[in-house]
């Protein structure tokens, strides 16, 4: 019995959202719908113009989120990040904390620079955009993973964003070589098109000779195999992993479990923001796995909390409501 059901390794980015129409965020200049790094100047600029009207305000990341998922659930997680001694950093930890889930970071803050933050901006067709200035999570590296926990773990969840960086990339490394070291399942997740789009090579490196099992929706998956055939694409998942998610929105999802290809029905809702479905997907779906569910049944429970999630502002449910969606699937009253 393994002390964490997930290791996961991520930016540590406090998130920020806003609610903005397409043309304000063509008025800032912000491509609509994919995630846009910015520098320091570009995320002070934008803030100055927003001012204070955001909605929320909670750590997040795409790992994170996941993770948070999987404590609501009553699994139990650890995360490996980098955030600085400020006060968007200590916010991250207290909130990290209070959330369930274990981690390291309060010993490695950074006396020098700034903590992550992402701009989620959401529109009135439920999209989401994101600005994200990386601050001192652009230097994770290497030295932040931790093999003791790795070992303890049943799976390891790695961010795709993390491709962006050399440092975070050979973060990733790291962690993969130490899943292999102790016979732990690696897990990637492809997290937005554009990094696959601009940072294939990394990407590549990062899948390395495969992983056990890859999230990924609908337009991260045609970037990855070069084409928009679901059929061609669903060959090309099978030779970089083991097993694999693909969720394609209001078409559900199509789950992979190494013998058969299994089409999950959605659950049909009235989306208002899409932020953090995936994240929610990708939690829900590995608390599942490790929790004696088959791949099925863990891509029904994925889809039912990724469907709530997306019903609500903000990129996570509170503990109540996530312990309320799982006691509603275990009795079969969907």
């Amino acid at each position: 019995m393994k002390k964490y059901d997930v290791y996961a390794l991520g930016n540590a980015l406090v998130d920020i959202e806003y609610h903005v129409d397409a043309h304000q965020l063509e008025s800032m200049n912000i491509d609509k719908g994919v995630m846009t790094l910015i520098d320091e100047h570009q995320h002070n600029h934008l803030v100055n113009y927003l001012g204070e009207d955001h909605e929320k305000m909670a750590c997040g990341g795409s790992a994170a989120n996941s993770l948070i998922a999987i404590a609501q659930m009553g699994g139990q997680a650890y995360f490996s990040c980098k955030v600085a001694n400020d006060m968007t950093g200590q916010f991250f930890i207290q909130d990290l904390k209070s959330s369930g889930i274990e981690t390291n970071t309060h010993l490695n803050l950074d006396d020098v620079g700034f903590s992550g933050k992402c701009l989620v901006f959401v529109t009135p067709d439920a999209d989401r955009t994101m600005n994200t200035y990386l601050g001192v999570s652009a230097d994770l590296d290497k030295t932040l993973v931790s093999e003791q926990a790795i070992a303890e773990s049943e799976y390891v969840y790695l961010e795709g964003y993390l491709v962006t960086g050399d440092q975070s990339r050979e973060a990733v490394l790291k962690a993969k070589q130490y899943a292999l070291e102790h016979k732990v399942k690696t897990a990637l997740t492809l997290s937005d098109p554009t990094m696959m789009r601009f940072f294939r090579e990394g990407m590549m490196e990062m899948i390395g000779e495969g992983v056990d099992l890859l999230f990924a929706n609908e337009e991260e998956a045609f970037e990855l195999s070069g084409c928009d055939d679901m059929l061609k694409t669903i060959e090309v998942f099978k030779s970089h992993a083991n097993t694999f998610a693909i969720t394609r929105g209001k078409e559900g999802a199509l789950v992979y479990d190494g013998n058969t290809v299994h089409k999950v029905e959605p659950f049909p809702v009235n989306a208002i923001d899409t932020l953090g479905a995936g994240d929610m997907f990708a939690g829900a779906f590995l608390y599942a796995l490790t929790h004696a569910m088959d791949y099925a049944e863990a891509a029904r429970l994925a889809s039912l909390a990724s469907s709530r999630i997306v019903t609500q502002f903000g990129p996570r449910l509170h503990t109540e409501q996530t312990l309320e969606l799982l006691r509603t699937y275990k009795t079969g009253n969907l």
